[in-house]
């Protein structure tokens, strides 16, 4: 079974408070369904082509079920909202 990697592109933060809740609050959430962080904040460094200089996050997750099931879970539910009222971000899921 291929495990399942989420990018995160963190576009804008409008409120910094708020987005911090939500990043304390919703990780144990991503433990609980097998989940981690790899890349947590950074920005990187732009080797070839045009990317954003966003922030950027990485999760990995044992497979793309398991991401599904903790993505449209009852325990990220309230966070992924927290999340929507202060940010906009771009979220793929590909498989590795």
């Amino acid at each position: 079974m291929a495990k399942a990697y989420c990018i995160v592109n963190i576009v804008k933060i409008y409120d910094a408070e708020k987005f911090n809740e939500y990043v304390v609050g919703h990780t144990p959430t991503i433990e609980q369904y097998g989940g981690r962080f790899l890349v947590k904040g950074d920005r990187g460094e732009v080797l070839e082509g045009v990317w954003p200089a966003n922030l950027m996050v990485v999760h990995e997750f044992p497979s793309v079920e398991r991401f599904r099931a903790w993505y449209h879970s009852e325990e990220y539910r309230p966070w992924k909202a927290l999340r929507q009222s202060c940010a906009d971000v771009n979220v793929i899921l590909t498989k590795g």
